[in-house]
C-alpha cells in the first residue's frame, strides 16, 4: 500500500470517528488488531457497541466507498470481531458491524453511515 493511500485511510478514520463522536458514540478502539486484519474502529453507544470499517476515496471513479466491502472483507473482520468479544466483551452488549464511506473532493467531505450493514455469525 502506497504512503498516500495509508494517508488517506488515516484521514478517513479520523473523520469517521469525529463524526460517530457527534452522534453519541464513544472511541473504544482504533485499529484493533488480530494477526494481519484489523477492526478500524470499534465505538459504543450504551449497550451497543459497533465495529466499525471505513472506507476513505477521493472520488467513484472505482464506485462508492461503501461498495469496496466485499465478502472477504466482512469474514475477517467477523472473525477479528469474535476475537474482541472474546476479550473485552461483557454480558448484556449487542454487536453490530456498521461501514462508514467517506467520499473526500477537495474541501468537500461525504459521509455515507450503513448501520448494521452486516452480521455477526
Amino acid at each position: 500500500m502506497t504512503r498516500a493511500r495509508q494517508e488517506l485511510g488515516l484521514l478517513g478514520e479520523r473523520i469517521a470517528a469525529r463524526w460517530l463522536i457527534r452522534e453519541g458514540w464513544q472511541l473504544v478502539a482504533h485499529r484493533f488488531r488480530h494477526g494481519h486484519r484489523d477492526i478500524d474502529l470499534i465505538m459504543q453507544r450504551e449497550q451497543e457497541v459497533a465495529f466499525v470499517e471505513v472506507k476513505a476515496r477521493r472520488g467513484e471513479a472505482f464506485g462508492s466507498p461503501v461498495e469496496a466491502v466485499h465478502a472477504r472483507k466482512r469474514r475477517e473482520l467477523v472473525r477479528s470481531a469474535k476475537v474482541w468479544v472474546d476479550r473485552h466483551g461483557t454480558e448484556g452488549l449487542e454487536y453490530r458491524f456498521d461501514v462508514l464511506g467517506i467520499l473526500i473532493d477537495g474541501q468537500n467531505v461525504r459521509v455515507r453511515h450503513i448501520e448494521g450493514a452486516f452480521q455477526l455469525s
